[in-house]
């Protein structure tokens, strides 16, 4: 597996090879990022992939093309940008949480959203030991930003997101 993705896709299982085919066509020939790498994790349905751009430009780059061509996006479940990967591990996921937390404004809220795959970590842990490092108010519903924690294994993707920053391709196909 990519140790420095940036991206993590899913689609259907059984579709990650197709999915590799799709998000690789989509980053070098629609995006023009030649350098551009993906493969398949551990997790069925789940593939992470590597590009030069900036993973929120490329996201929006992806909204634009979805909103002119969606089908372009055939095996795309959700796309989502990632800004740290790290070892799961509590301490060294809480350390990255909160320099990630860090850009926070002072008026925005906030909330913790955990995925976890393969990992014997609890939820309420991993949330407890970020949410006791941050001031910042908490919104369950609403929030400003995510603290997004995506745990596949022994790797953990973490990005601090809006909560449009991720592609859910049938949704936005509905809209």
């Amino acid at each position: 597996m990519l140790k420095d993705f940036n991206l993590i896709v899913s689609t259907a299982r059984g579709n990650e090879r197709a999915m590799i085919n799709e998000i690789l066509f989509l980053l070098r020939e629609q995006l023009k990022d030649q350098e551009a790498a993906a493969v398949k994790t551990a997790v069925r349905g789940v593939i992470v992939a590597r590009t030069s751009l900036d993973p929120y430009v490329a996201v929006d780059k992806f909204h634009d093309i979805l909103k002119e061509r969606p089908y372009e996006f055939r095996f795309a479940l959700r796309i989502i940008p990632i800004e740290r990967v790290v070892l799961t591990d509590i301490e060294t996921i809480k350390q990255a949480a909160c320099e990630l937390a860090s850009r926070i404004e002072e008026n925005e809220t906030y909330r913790i959203t955990i995925e976890k795959r393969f990992t014997t970590l609890h939820t309420t842990d991993i949330i407890s030991a970020i949410a006791t490092e941050i001031q910042h108010k908490a919104d369950m519903k609403n929030p400003n930003k995510i603290i997004l924690i995506e745990i596949m294994g022994a790797v953990t993707g973490i990005s601090l997101i809006k909560p449009n920053d991720i592609i859910s391709v049938m949704k936005e196909k509905m809209l």
